[in-house]
């Protein structure tokens, strides 16, 4: 791989990301950054890169994403989880190609790249029938592109509608009946295909890699559970896991398990520093105790939390706790975009609301670190990923300086987190290889491609809608259920998630 010399930007610079204005040089040596250096210390090495007026950052990392919510993007709006749900996941699947996957796949990696993210982790929903060849089309897909992923096959055995408390009582015998009757595949066979990915597709040794997604507490038997951690520790793959993110969820845990379902995690020895708590929305202080004496992470998804109407989690109590917190845009079909500026924007606006301190409020560079660094930390990238500094993959976002949102310049990062949308980036570049040069995509035909999409898409959408109509007596029960839950008490001591 070619070396590359950025010369004269501004950076972003440290494990603080303190603004240095320059004029500096970055050299990339392979994939990795080999210096970061005051302009004209020594010759360009490799290809130079005029990066005057340019600041240089680490790329961005979206903790949590599902890419097979993409041809959903648009459809829903004032539908709380466990209503929406329904119609991104059915239950008689429509029948994708693999292409159709493949470009599915791309419609979140092209947003993630234009918004100067470099890695990107999707939990995709392989189920209720597993078919490989769609998992192995996500996976070209995002070595096509060129991004940083890893991916992990939403793992369960326990089906979701089976996943929620009073459903013997909620729901018609007979449409129970005709939902358990459903075909779907062997949870084994996922079991299989994950220790198989955890082999070959190390995200150590692998730019579009593996990880391992157990859907949520609720949604795994204990033996199950202990079979995803088995994997996960066998291979040292990262985990990513759904927990606590609506009121519903909260009374579910006390129903299945006498408990909250941070607590039942612990006692069955889940909680680890290798696992991501992806929303935790819903904590009381002995949830974040635990999640912070375990050393896991938490990640925060303020956009789709705040759509979906789940609330906001306590960031400002986790990260007084210790705990490491990360962000993730969540699915297209919830919050429409992948762009993780907005995400990060939003972090350091709504948590903003919970206290009248604002000493204590969570600021740009806490949001900032958390989009980056943070992200890193989740995933096991603490020392590789996150940060401009000589030793670390060169991951690396360019933004045009000589744009309004940066005009006049009084803080970078401030700017950048409140002002920036993506529509100023310049370069990415992703594991040494330049990505997006002078704002296009450099590996694919971004035209084409969004011309292709668009015609499956016309193509998907009477399915679509036909899967979205079958959901409608399942949504009968789940709005009950849901009634029912906001009438049950929780622990007193839980943070306030709304207002």
């Amino acid at each position: 791989m070619a070396n590359i010399t950025l010369t004269g930007c501004s950076a972003l610079v440290g494990a603080s990301a303190h603004y240095e204005r320059g004029p500096l040089d970055i050299v990339i040596e392979g994939k990795r950054i080999a210096a970061v250096r005051p302009s004209g210390q020594r010759p360009a090495e490799g290809e130079a890169i005029d990066a005057r007026n340019r600041l240089v950052t680490a790329g961005l990392i979206n903790g949590h994403h599902h890419s097979h919510e993409h041809y959903y993007k648009g459809r829903h709006e004032n539908q709380p989880l466990e209503l929406w749900m329904n119609s991104v996941r059915p239950l008689d699947p429509i029948p994708y190609t693999p292409r159709q996957v493949y470009l599915r796949t791309l419609i979140g990696a092209i947003e993630a790249l234009r918004s100067g993210t470099t890695t990107l982790i999707d939990d995709m929903n392989a189920s209720p029938v597993l078919i490989p060849e769609h998992v192995e089309a996500a996976f070209k897909a995002y070595e096509d592109i060129g991004i940083r992923a890893l991916v992990g096959i939403t793992l369960f055995d326990r089906p979701f509608f089976r996943a929620m408390p009073f459903v013997e009582e909620e729901f018609p015998a007979e449409l129970l009946k005709s939902l358990d009757g459903k075909p779907r595949s062997d949870p084994r066979e996922y079991l299989e295909l994950a220790r198989h990915l955890a082999q070959t597709r190390h995200p150590k040794t692998n730019r579009v890699g593996y990880i391992a997604a157990p859907s949520a507490p609720q949604r795994c038997t204990e033996a199950f559970l202990r079979s995803v951690r088995s994997i996960a520790d066998e291979f040292d793959v990262p985990i990513i896991m759904h927990v606590q993110e609506t009121r519903l969820q909260v009374v579910t845990g006390q129903v299945f398990y006498g408990s909250t379902m941070i607590e039942y995690l612990e006692r069955v020895g889940f909680l680890g520093p290798n696992l991501s708590l992806i929303h935790c929305v819903w904590l009381n202080p002995r949830a974040i105790d635990l999640i912070a004496r375990r050393g896991a992470s938490v990640q925060h998804n303020p956009m789709s939390n705040l759509k979906l109407g789940s609330g906001i989690a306590p960031v400002r109590a986790l990260l007084d706790a210790g705990v490491n917190v990360s962000l993730g845009t969540d699915g297209c079909g919830s919050i429409e975009s992948a762009n993780m500026l907005n995400v990060v924007c939003a972090a350091a606006l709504v948590n903003k609301l919970r206290d009248d301190d604002p000493t204590r409020w969570v600021g740009a560079q806490e949001a900032w670190h958390a989009g980056t660094a943070g992200g890193a930390r989740a995933i096991g990238f603490a020392d590789e990923l996150g940060v401009v500094e000589a030793g670390r993959k060169a991951d690396l976002a360019l933004y045009r300086l000589d744009s309004i949102p940066f005009t006049p310049l009084n803080n970078a990062l401030g700017q950048l987190v409140y002002a920036e949308s993506g529509a100023n980036l310049d370069m990415v570049i992703v594991d040494g290889e330049i990505v997006v040069r002078a704002g296009r995509l450099t590996r694919i035909d971004e035209a084409a491609i969004l011309a292709e999409i668009a015609a499956e898409h016309a193509r998907l959408r009477p399915l679509i809608e036909e899967t979205e109509r079958k959901a409608a007596p399942i949504n009968e029960a789940y709005r009950r259920i849901y009634a029912r839950c906001l009438k049950e008490s929780i622990a007193g001591d839980t943070f306030g998630a709304r207002l």
